[in-house]
C-alpha cells in the first residue's frame, strides 16, 4: 500500500545523497560542502531523478541554523559581545551600504529598476550563518579575536536583516500609493527596534536566571533523554518564540538562548548532546540550498552571475579589509574576517523570496542570486586555504595587535623536554595531568577550547591552543623530544590521526590512547599505539580488584554462591 511521505523522503534522500557526494569530495581533496551541494541540485527540480520536497528542505535547514547558533551561543558570553561591539556595529553597516551600493549598480548595468536594484543589492550584503560557523570551527577560530568580531559582526548583520525584511512590505506600500507616508515606516521601524531591544533585555535579565535553573532541574531527574530534550525544548522553543512574539530571526533567538545558558556549569553537555543533531540539519542546510539552483542560469547569463559573484567575494572582501585595518587591527585578522564575510547564504534567499512575493523582484534576479550563493559557498573552503598559506608564509611579517600577541602569544613552542605529551584537557585528561604532576613528570597540554588553556596558565601548566592532528601543532607541543603521549579524546578517527602523524614525527615515542569501544582498539593500534584503554574495561577491573575475586581460590568461589 503506497503511503506519502514526503518529510522521510526529503530526510533520507538528502542525507543519502550527501553522504555520496560528500565521500567524493573528500576524495577529490575538496571540501565536503561541495558535495553537499551537489547532492542539492541532483535533488532538486532541475535535474532528472529524484526530486526532494522544496517546501520542507529549507525549514529542516532552518533547524540547523537554530542548533548551530544555539552551539555558538553556549561558547559565547555577553561580555564577548560586547567587547567587539565598537569594530562589529560599523564594519557591519559600512559593509552592508557598499555591497547594496555594488548591487545597485549591477542592477543598473542590466537594465532593471532601483527598487530591484536596492533588493538584489541587500541580498548580497550578508553572509551565511551555517558557512561562516563551519569555516570557523574547523579551523580552531571560534574563541579567538578573530572569531568574535566575525561572530559580532554576523550578529549585526542577521539584526539588519531582520529590520530589512520588516520594512520591506511596508515599502511595498508605500510604493503602491499616491503618497509617501514617511510617519508610518519610521513608526514600523520604532517599533521592531522595541520588540528587538525587548527580546534582549528579557533574555538577559530573565532568561540569565530562568533557562540555567531549568536546566539543572533536568539534569537532577538522572535522565539523559529529559536532559537532552531540555536542551532541544529550550534552543528550538525560545527560537520559535523569538520569531512569533518579537519577530527576530530564528538564529538570533537561538543564539541568545545559548548565550544564557552559557551562565550554566551544563553548557558543555548541553554542546555535546545536541552536536549530533546540529551536524545532520546543517549537512540538510547546504543541500536545500543546491535544490534551489537551475544550472540553466550559467549558461544563459553568465556574465551577470560572475558580477553579482565578483561583488560577493571581491567587493565585501576588499570593504571588510578596508574597514578591520581601519580599526587598527592587524592583516591577519582582517583577511580573515573578510575571507568569513565572502559568501552568501539564508537570509539572501529570504530576501529575495519576499521581493518576488511583493512585487519587487524578478525570477531573473533570484536566479543570480542563487547561483551566485552557491559558487561563493563553494569558494569558501578554497579562499581559506589560500589564506591559511599566505600566513603561513607570509604571516610572520605582520605586527600583530597587543590583544592578538597574548592570542598569538600561546602557539610559542614550549621550552621543555622529556615530558608527557598530553592531548585532551577533558574529565580524564585533567585526571592524568594531575596524577603526572603529583609524581613530578612534566606535562604539556594540547587542548582545543581557549578557556582551558587559559585556566592551564594559570596553573603553570604549558599548553599549546590548536587540533593535534595538524602538524604544526604537534611540533609546537615538541613532540621531537616528548616521552609519552597520552591521549584522552573521544574522537576516534582524530585520535588515530594523531597517533599517525606522531609516529611518523617520532618512532619512538610511548603512545597511549583512550577508546570508548571495542571496534576502536585495533583501528587506533594499528595507527601505531603501543596501548589502547577502554575506560569501562578499567572500571569493570578495579571492582573486581576491589572484591578480591581474582585472589580467591576455587572452594571460596563456590561457598558464595546461593545453593
Amino acid at each position: 500500500m503506497p503511503h506519502s511521505t514526503p518529510l522521510i523522503a526529503t530526510i533520507v534522500g538528502g542525507l543519502v545523497l550527501a553522504f555520496l557526494f560528500g565521500m567524493i569530495a573528500n576524495r577529490l581533496r575538496i571540501s565536503p560542502l561541495v558535495g553537499y551541494l551537489a547532492a542539492g541540485v541532483i535533488a532538486g527540480p532541475f535535474t532528472p531523478g529524484f526530486i526532494a520536497d522544496l517546501s520542507l528542505a529549507p525549514e529542516l535547514a532552518e533547524l540547523g541554523v537554530i542548533l548551530l547558533m544555539f552551539g555558538v551561543g553556549l561558547h559565547f558570553s555577553l561580555k564577548d559581545l560586547l567587547s567587539v561591539k565598537a569594530i562589529a556595529i560599523p564594519g557591519a553597516i559600512a559593509q552592508i551600504s557598499v555591497a547594496t551600493l555594488l548591487g545597485m549598480g549591477l542592477a543598473t548595468l542590466l537594465g532593471w529598476g532601483i527598487v530591484e536594484g536596492l533588493v538584489f543589492g541587500l541580498t548580497l550584503s550578508t553572509a551565511s550563518t551555517v558557512v561562516l560557523l563551519r569555516a570557523l570551527e574547523e579551523r580552531q577560530l571560534l574563541d579567538s579575536q578573530r572569531g568574535k568580531i566575525a561572530i559580532g559582526w554576523l550578529i549585526v548583520e542577521d539584526l539588519a536583516m531582520v529590520l530589512a525584511l520588516v520594512l520591506l512590505p511596508a515599502f511595498a506600500g508605500m510604493m503602491n500609493q499616491e503618497h509617501t507616508d514617511l510617519s508610518a515606516l519610521f513608526l514600523e521601524l520604532g517599533i521592531t527596534l522595541g520588540k528587538v531591544a525587548l527580546f534582549i533585555i528579557l533574555m538577559i535579565v530573565v532568561g540569565r536566571r530562568a533557562v540555567p535553573w531549568i536546566l539543572a532541574k533536568s539534569a537532577k531527574t538522572g535522565s539523559r533523554e529529559l536532559f537532552t530534550l531540555s536542551v532541544l525544548a529550550l534552543a528550538l522553543g525560545i527560537a520559535y518564540g523569538a520569531v512569533q512574539i518579537f519577530d527576530v530571526s530564528f538564529a538570533l533567538g537561538a543564539f541568545f538562548a545559548g548565550m544564557v545558558l552559557n551562565e550554566s556549569e551544563l553548557s558543555h553537555r548541553a554542546a555535546s548532546d545536541t552536536l549530533p543533531l546540529r551536524d545532520a540539519f546543517a549537512v540538510l542546510f547546504f543541500v536545500s540550498v543546491g535544490m534551489l539552483l537551475d544550472p540553466s542560469i550559467l549558461i544563459l547569463h553568465p556574465l551577470a552571475v560572475l558580477g553579482t559573484l565578483l561583488i560577493i567575494v571581491v567587493g565585501k572582501s576588499i570593504v571588510a579589509y578596508g574597514l578591520v585595518r581601519l580599526f587598527g587591527h592587524s592583516k591577519r585578522t582582517a583577511l580573515t574576517i573578510s575571507v568569513s564575510l565572502a559568501q552568501i547564504g539564508e537570509f539572501a534567499f529570504i530576501l529575495a523570496g519576499l521581493g518576488i512575493t511583493l512585487g519587487l523582484f524578478s525570477k531573473q534576479g533570484q536566479g543570480l542570486v542563487l547561483a551566485a550563493a552557491i559558487l561563493s559557498i563553494m569558494l569558501n573552503p578554497v579562499l581559506f586555504t589560500l589564506l591559511e598559506r599566505y600566513l603561513n608564509k607570509y604571516g610572520e611579517d605582520d605586527k600583530p595587535t597587543p590583544e592578538e600577541t597574548l592570542e598569538d602569544g600561546l602557539q610559542v613552542p614550549v621550552d621543555i623536554c622529556n615530558h608527557a605529551l598530553l592531548v585532551g584537557y577533558g574529565r580524564v585528561g585533567k585526571l592524568v595531568a594531575e596524577k603526572l604532576r603529583k609524581v613530578g613528570i612534566p606535562v604539556v597540554v594540547v587542548e582545543t577550547t581557549r578557556t582551558d588553556i587559559e585556566s592551564l596558565r594559570e596553573q603553570d601548566i604549558p599548553a599549546v591552543l590548536g587540533n593535534a592532528a595538524h602538524p604544526g601543532i604537534l611540533n609546537l607541543a615538541r613532540i621531537d623530544c616528548a616521552r609519552w603521549l597520552v591521549l584522552t579524546t573521544p574522537n576516534c578517527y582524530e585520535t588515530a590521526e594523531v597517533v599517525s602523524l606522531a609516529r611518523e614525527k617520532r618512532p619512538e615515542i610511548d603512545i597511549v590512547a583512550c577508546a570508548y569501544h571495542d571496534v576502536e582498539v585495533e583501528y587506533i593500534i594499528e595507527r601505531g599505539a603501543n596501548k589502547v584503554i577502554i575506560g569501562e574495561k578499567e572500571v569493570a577491573n578495579s571492582i573486581v580488584t576491589h572484591l578480591g575475586i581474582d585472589k580467591m581460590s576455587e572452594e571460596e568461589k563456590m561457598a558464595t554462591c546461593p545453593i
